[in-house]
């Protein structure tokens, strides 16, 4: 079977709630920012103005496959006027083919970034529809389920509502670890790390001792910071520090992991392709790869990553995995990944996570858990006609 088609477009994917949210909106000042040395320049002018992209890839027969990704315009343009033409009559079956095509092609003006979010959309909507063609859901393809299901913890990107009563109803959802985003940086010194402190102190109250606890600093720190830091956070038993650097500064990376032998790092939601994942793993750089199964180049990268970790004694827990199924099906295949992330805010103090799903046919948490469906390929439930009412 041939691919016939690919064709990206905007599309929007705000949930609509039906439950009010029990708490009300308090000011807060975000997660950290890698422009707080800026603070004239406001989060809603840094903050780029794109869209999502859904990338449908469509076979002979009539039969396609979605995939998804950010970043709009620049990434559409990639897939519509340089990708499809170059796929558009290959064998859809042939994802490493496919996806090997991409990486090559767009290496002229970098692989990693833009490019990479492209192949990602297209490389999954191949899996989608090579799953749907051969009647398999995703994760039998890739080797079967390894495990009966997947544990997940929740994230609290969203801090509209405040820390505690997030926390309070992610225990109550039933997640046995949370992860906290910290908003003071080397900007705010020393009192900086007095709140940073506070929180997780306070946190790890709520929680308790049996829940684990991890912190997300969002590409805002430096290496003395980070140092600084996890020294006063150590009473806490922090899980570990996520995103705690610029993606690129590699040489940060090795004086970190060096400065702090015992602290157990993890990195990898803004590393593009297997690359970056090879040099981590190489030099020990972090203990956790953490790849956006959507940007990173979709499942033939993540898969590739999920065996570079296991060579090398580490795991894997993508960024954003259980968001949608396809984490979900990377995850339940694979040994190299024990646990995965539910983020975007989980759902707000109240609101079930059912009222949250925002592509049809994926499986929401329950008491921290998920497996995802058996049906074709991601066991997503897409229609053209629903690709149209959320088009821009």
């Amino acid at each position: 079977m041939k691919i016939k088609e690919i064709r990206a477009g905007a599309i929007d994917l705000s949930p609509t709630l039906k439950t009010t949210p029990r708490v009300p909106k308090v000011p807060n000042e975000g997660i950290g920012s890698i422009m707080a040395r800026y603070p004239e320049i406001k989060r809603t002018t840094w903050g780029n103005p794109w869209h999502r992209i859904a990338c449908v890839v469509t076979a002979d027969d009539g039969t396609f496959g979605v995939g998804i990704t950010t970043h709009g315009g620049p990434v559409q343009e990639i897939i519509n006027a340089h990708f499809a033409p170059a796929l558009v009559g290959q064998d859809a079956m042939a994802t490493e083919k496919c996806w090997d095509i991409m990486r090559r092609i767009s290496a002229q003006y970098g692989t990693a970034g833009l490019a990479s979010y492209a192949i990602s959309a297209v490389d999954n909507a191949i899996w989608d529809l090579k799953g749907k063609l051969l009647k398999r859901p995703v994760y039998e393809l890739l080797g079967g389920p390894q495990k009966e299901s997947i544990p997940c913890y929740a994230s609290n990107t969203d801090l509209s509502y405040g820390v505690e009563p997030a926390i309070d109803w992610f225990l109550e959802l039933g997640f046995k670890a949370v992860k906290l985003f910290l908003t003071w940086g080397p900007e705010d010194g020393i009192e900086g790390i007095r709140k940073s402190e506070e929180l997780v102190a306070k946190t790890r109250e709520q929680v308790g001792p049996d829940v684990e606890l991890m912190v997300d600093a969002w590409l805002s720190l430096n290496v003395e910071y980070i140092v600084r830091l996890m020294d006063a956070l150590r009473p806490y038993r922090v899980k570990w520090l996520e995103d705690y650097l610029l993606p690129e500064d590699t040489d940060s990376y090795m004086k970190v992991r060096q400065r702090l032998p015992g602290t157990t790092l993890a990195s990898g939601e803004h590393w593009y392709t297997i690359h970056p994942f090879a040099l981590a793993a190489s030099q020990g750089l972090v203990d956790i790869l953490q790849p956006d199964i959507s940007w990173v180049g979709g499942m033939t990268a993540s898969v590739r990553i999920c065996h570079i970790a296991e060579a090398h004694g580490l795991t894997v827990i993508g960024h954003a995995g259980m968001n949608y199924p396809y984490g979900q099906h990377l995850a339940m295949a694979m040994p190299a990944i024990p646990m995965g992330e539910r983020s975007e805010g989980v759902a707000p103090p109240g609101v079930p996570l059912e009222e949250t799903i925002t592509l049809p046919g994926t499986v929401a948490i329950k008491n921290g858990r998920v497996r995802p469906t058996d049906a074709p390929g991601f066991g997503l439930e897409i229609t053209r006609e629903w690709l149209e009412s959320k088009a821009l």
